[in-house]
């Protein structure tokens, strides 16, 4: 990998990590409802699932998986409707600041539960099996050994990714003191929704398309599958 390649990768990892996406959507209402703090444990969800689908496209399982336009399907009503449930939590008001004393203390057992939402959002969100399957090839050279490439691309991922989830979290952060008000918690509550049903349905609006347009899908499938071998 040269290191044209991976500034390339990098910008194209910083621009598709601040566009408004589910994961984005996910971590500002997140933030919006328990803290900017709290918020982190909903980003770091998101980024360690991006270590698993990295892991699954180091060895190929990611292309299979997308190749199987059931699975694809099965991915994203999952995704979809994981986060229709959280905008009705959202909605019902659960887990809603208002009845709380602060949001900014130490992480409690609920950190843990935001880690994992993040978690799953991310697994079931067909915007990144697309992304680790067709774009993420691109920037791997099949002629080089494919592993240490994937862990330094996994690790730029990483390292770009969370402080921008985070910003935007600390963002959200700040207008969720409003949500120890009573008059603004259900305000805050429907906005948080409002943000988790849009990510909803960008994850429905997902394709199984690859980044090169209109090329065939199973052209772009066999540079993934080609490059997605470990070869350390």
């Amino acid at each position: 990998m040269t290191w044209h390649v991976w500034w390339m990768y990098l910008i194209t990892e910083t621009v598709l990590s601040i566009a408004p996406g589910p994961a984005v959507l996910f971590v500002i209402s997140q933030g919006l409802r328990v803290g900017g703090w709290r918020g982190l444990f909903a980003a770091a969800g998101i980024v360690s699932a991006n270590v698993v689908w990295f892991a699954l496209s180091a060895v190929g399982i990611g292309a299979a998986m997308l190749a199987s336009g059931n699975w694809f399907l099965a991915i994203k009503w999952v995704g979809a409707g994981y986060l229709v449930y959280l905008a009705m939590r959202a909605i019902l008001g659960q887990a809603s600041l208002a009845s709380r004393a602060g949001d900014e203390g130490p992480p409690s057992g609920e950190s843990v539960g935001l880690w994992t939402r993040g978690v799953i959002l991310q697994l079931t969100n067909p915007k990144a099996l697309v992304f680790f399957v067709a774009l993420l090839p691109q920037f791997v050279e099949p002629a080089e050994r494919v592993g240490p490439q994937i862990l330094i691309l996994g690790a730029t991922s990483v390292a770009t990714e969370f402080p921008v989830l985070a910003a935007y979290a600390a963002l959200a952060g700040r207008a969720s003191s409003l949500a120890r008000q009573r008059r603004f918690a259900r305000t805050i509550d429907l906005i948080a929704a409002a943000l988790l049903i849009a990510a909803a349905l960008g994850v429905l609006l997902a394709r199984e398309n690859g980044p090169q347009g209109g090329a065939p899908r199973a052209a772009w499938l066999r540079r993934s599958t080609r490059t997605s071998a470990l070869e350390f």
